[in-house]
């Protein structure tokens, strides 16, 4: 997929900042290029690509939300793939994290921190004023997740906009089965999306599963 590679066993994208790390990953060098290995152990996104995600759909020049923006572990493969023509809008509700974000942010052109509640997409629409969104990514822990996701597509996200919700199974329901979680969380975005699929993320991930979808 545009901007993602495998090398070895690795996947990996383009640095967007040479010579500079974000969480500790291993540099790699391959045809000239600078890459970050992207580990599936600490980013959802790269998990899915793992368990067989054949499309991001974003490249050179997208815009993307992202709810959940915690450290910006994830942030910044997709920083890497849009490179400086794209945008990257990263929520979240943690100072602590966002303490964190702000910091890459200041290494990385393309992103822009917003510290807010991703269950109230209206109050930072000041910061995207003039954006329509390509695509919409979510890791968030509240318990209404699908409620959350479909709030924002609806403030922000472009018809026939890619989005990718990663359900946290045990952030809902504790003990329920988790495909059933997933299955209802799933159900809820059916009226405004279409489902082109829904990959669990073990061994990756415990308990979580990636929903991906096209706005209608």
């Amino acid at each position: 997929m545009e901007g993602v590679y495998a090398v070895n066993s690795h996947l990996a994208t383009e640095n967007l900042v040479k010579g500079e790390q974000v969480y500790g990953e291993r540099l790699l060098h391959f045809e000239g290029k600078e890459l970050r290995a992207w580990d599936p152990y600490r980013s959802k996104v790269a998990a899915a690509v793992k368990k067989g995600l054949k499309q991001l759909n974003i490249g050179k020049g997208s815009r993307i939300l992202y709810l959940g923006a915690a450290e910006g572990t994830t942030i910044s493969h997709l920083s890497d793939i849009i490179g400086l023509k794209g945008i990257v809008f990263g929520v979240d509700v943690s100072a602590r994290s966002m303490r964190k974000f702000v910091y890459l942010c200041e290494k990385r052109k393309n992103l822009v921190p917003i510290l807010a509640d991703a269950s109230q997409p209206n109050i930072y629409k000041e910061y995207l004023e003039g954006f329509s969104i390509d695509a919409l990514f979510q890791d968030v822990s509240q318990k209404n997740q699908a409620d959350i996701f479909l709030k924002n597509t609806r403030v922000y996200l472009k018809r026939g906009g890619f989005g990718f919700l990663s359900v946290k199974a045990r952030s809902i329901n504790s003990a329920m089965p988790v495909e059933e979680i997933v299955q209802e969380e799933t159900e809820k975005l059916e009226n405004e999306f279409d489902i082109l699929g829904v990959l669990p993320l073990q061994p990756f991930e415990k308990d979580h599963a990636m929903v991906y979808c096209r706005k209608k």
